[in-house]
């Protein structure tokens, strides 16, 4: 494999500071099932406070955030409501299906968005016949909707439609952060609609691994019976939790820079000729293109690999781009000139 000198392919591919290992090296630990390891408390605590939520349980992804969320609000049979691209529908491995016995709806809207009316479409009457609409889905910032970031307004528009109906509302908040630090809204604030919501610390954050779930006290007892059922349960946990505590001190406000440097690819990347993409429409971390060249997608994402840059091919002729902490503004410079060569 060629070496490679910018890596965009997703901001999972971070790896924990010099000064994050320290801090994770000396972290105080103990037996988290029993709850006496201090970090993963503290980190629990913080995030419940982040989120306004009353208790928050740490987890070693957010695919076990979304997967027991699903499992503690729908019952086998019950249907979720979520856009079509939706990383539960795409990537969690048919988990919704398998672990949860749930069907999903999948609704249509620009940009990874639906909005109130196809909310109030989709939910299905009463009727033995039929699955009962349990639960409304929102994924904040929507990854495949290029980073997008759902507005408090439109949140609260399907929210309120669902509590309308008698609905569970729930919120992946796999790239919240990114949506607070670029809308200057509180987390809270975005996740106060929803019955569940949860943050990942692997993705902009920088951390090696973890998430942690939030909720209501509750909801949150249920959710920790899972965590033992799917083997999620730890014990001197508070290693890895540190790394959540460390990144929720030091790398929320910087995840500005990594917009920054986003909207400069998208700038850079409109202007050659064998792609489309309009800048405007990048909000936060993400960057996704078509190609109006010869090249294909895996053709052109093997073609700048081959010059150091990776980019990932998210359909035939779309590519994805995602910076994070590991990218500076001189490799956003690197990776254009690559795409200058290749994507013509």
């Amino acid at each position: 494999m060629p070496a490679i000198d910018v890596d965009l392919y997703s901001d999972t591919v971070t790896r924990p500071t010099r000064e994050m290992r320290r801090f994770m090296c000396e972290a105080e630990v103990g037996d988290e099932q029993k709850q006496e390891d201090p970090t993963v408390n503290l980190l629990q605590e913080m995030v419940a406070d982040l989120l306004g939520k009353e208790a928050a349980l740490f987890l070693p992804s957010g695919t076990m955030c979304n997967e027991i969320a699903l499992r503690v609000h729908c019952r086998p049979g019950d249907e979720m409501l979520a856009h079509r691209t939706a990383h539960p529908i795409h990537y969690e491995g048919g988990g919704p299906a398998a672990l949860a016995g749930v069907n999903v709806s999948a609704l249509d809207g620009p940009r990874g968005q639906y909005d109130a009316d196809a909310v109030a479409a989709a939910i299905r009457p009463d009727s033995r016949y039929m699955p009962r609409t349990r639960l409304l889905w929102v994924e904040q910032t929507s990854n495949l909707g290029g980073g997008s970031i759902w507005a408090l307004d439109r949140i609260a528009a399907v929210t309120d439609v669902a509590r309308r109906h008698g609905l569970r509302t729930h919120l992946d908040g796999a790239r919240l952060m990114n949506a607070v630090v670029a809308s200057g809204v509180a987390a809270r604030d975005h996740a106060a609609p929803f019955d569940s919501a949860w943050i990942d610390f692997t993705k902009g954050l920088g951390a090696p691994v973890g998430a942690a779930l939030a909720g209501s006290r509750d909801f949150i007892a249920e959710a920790w019976r899972l965590k033992q059922q799917m083997g999620g349960a730890m014990r001197q946990a508070g290693i890895i939790a540190a790394g959540g505590v460390f990144a929720l001190h030091h790398h929320v406000k910087r995840l500005a820079e990594d917009h920054a440097n986003a909207r400069r690819l998208a700038e850079g990347l409109a202007g050659l000729p064998g792609v489309g993409l309009d800048p405007a429409t990048v909000e936060t971390n993400i960057v996704i293109f078509e190609l109006r060249g010869a090249l294909d997608a895996g053709a052109a994402v093997a073609a700048l690999l081959a010059r150091g840059v990776r980019m990932g091919a998210m359909g035939p002729r779309t590519v994805r781009a995602v910076t994070h902490l590991d990218v500076d503004a001189a490799q956003i410079e690197r990776a254009l000139d690559a795409a200058r060569a290749v994507l013509v």
